[in-house]
C-alpha cells in the first residue's frame, strides 16, 4: 500500500499505547505484528517509542505507570485550538488544552459528553501513521457508548460526519461517513455493560484472525471477544494485552471466514 501523505481533517490518523511497562509491551506487539521499535527520548527520563512496519511508522507506545493501560486515538484536524473550542461548545470536557508536541504537531485531549476520551491532532512534521488499512496497521476505530443518539449528534456536528445505522449480528451498528468514506463505527453498550465507561476502541489488520489470536494468547494476552464473523466485514476478535490494554484484530488477508452455530470464525 502506498505511503500516506496526508490525512483529511476529521479522520483518524494515529494511535499510541499508554502502558505500565513499555519494555514488555514492545516485546508483545513486535512479536505479534512483526513491528520493529525505535526509542525517542522525550526529556525528563521519558521515552516515546515508535512502532514501525516495513520501515515506516504505524503506532507508538509510552510508559504511564499512573494510568490503566489503554490505546489512545487521534483525529486529524486543521486547527487543534479551534476544534477543541468547538468540541467544548458542543458539550465536551477539555482535559488538556492544545499544546505543541515539539515540531511534530499540536494536540488537545477531550472527553465527549458521554465520557469517551479522544485526541485532536494538528499535524506538523508528523501527520500520523505512514500506512494504514493493511495487515499490521490500524484499520478501524469504533466508539462504544451508552447513548449512541447523542454521541452521533456530537461527532456529526464536530467533524461533519454522517451516521448510517444498520442491524449487524443482531445489534444496531452505526458507520460514520465523511465525504463518502467510512471513518469510524459506533455501537451502544448494552444494559449488562452499564459499568463499562464509553470509549474509542482500535482494530489492527491481520492476515488470519484465529492464528493471530492464538499467537496473542501464547504471548500472554487474554481473549475478550472470540473470533466472530460479520457479514460484509470479515472476522474480528478483541483481546487484552499482558498489561491490560484492549484492542481488536480484523482479518484482512486471504482467510475464508465463515459462521458456525455460535457466530464464530473458522
Amino acid at each position: 500500500m502506498p505511503k500516506i501523505s496526508t490525512y483529511p481533517s476529521g479522520t483518524f490518523c494515529w494511535a499510541d499505547l499508554a502502558t505500565t511497562d513499555a519494555e514488555k509491551a514492545k516485546t508483545f506487539y513486535t512479536s505479534l505484528f512483526g513491528w520493529s521499535s525505535s526509542d525517542m527520548p522525550m526529556g525528563e527520563g521519558m521515552t516515546y517509542t515508535m512502532f514501525k512496519l516495513h520501515g515506516v511508522e504505524v503506532a507508538a507506545v509510552g510508559e504511564q505507570p499512573d494510568q490503566p493501560p489503554h490505546w489512545n486515538t487521534y483525529i486529524s484536524v486543521d486547527n487543534a485550538d479551534e476544534s477543541a473550542a468547538h468540541a467544548q461548545s458542543l458539550g465536551a470536557e477539555l482535559i488538556a488544552p492544545a499544546f505543541d508536541v515539539m515540531d511534530s504537531g499540536r494536540m488537545a485531549i477531550l472527553k465527549d459528553p458521554q465520557g469517551a476520551y479522544f485526541f485532536l491532532w494538528q499535524p506538523k512534521n508528523h501527520k500520523g501513521s505512514d500506512i494504514a488499512g493493511e495487515p499490521g496497521t490500524l484499520c478501524w476505530t469504533e466508539l462504544a457508548t451508552h447513548d449512541s443518539t447523542k454521541a452521533g449528534e456530537f461527532y456529526s456536528k464536530l467533524f461533519h460526519w454522517k451516521p448510517i445505522s444498520n442491524e449487524v449480528n443482531g445489534m444496531v451498528y452505526t458507520v460514520f461517513m465523511k465525504d463518502d468514506k467510512m471513518v469510524a463505527g459506533m455501537f451502544s453498550l448494552g444494559e449488562d455493560c452499564k459499568e463499562f465507561p464509553p470509549h474509542w476502541g482500535i482494530f489492527f489488520g491481520v492476515n488470519n484472525c484465529k492464528e493471530s489470536l492464538d499467537k496473542a494468547v501464547s504471548l500472554g494476552a487474554h481473549v475478550v471477544v472470540e473470533p466472530t464473523a460479520v457479514e460484509n466485514f470479515g472476522c474480528f476478535a478483541v483481546v487484552r494485552d499482558p498489561q491490560g490494554a484492549h484492542f481488536g484484530i480484523v482479518a484482512m488477508g486471504e482467510e475464508k471466514c465463515c459462521s458456525d452455530d455460535k457466530g464464530g470464525c473458522c
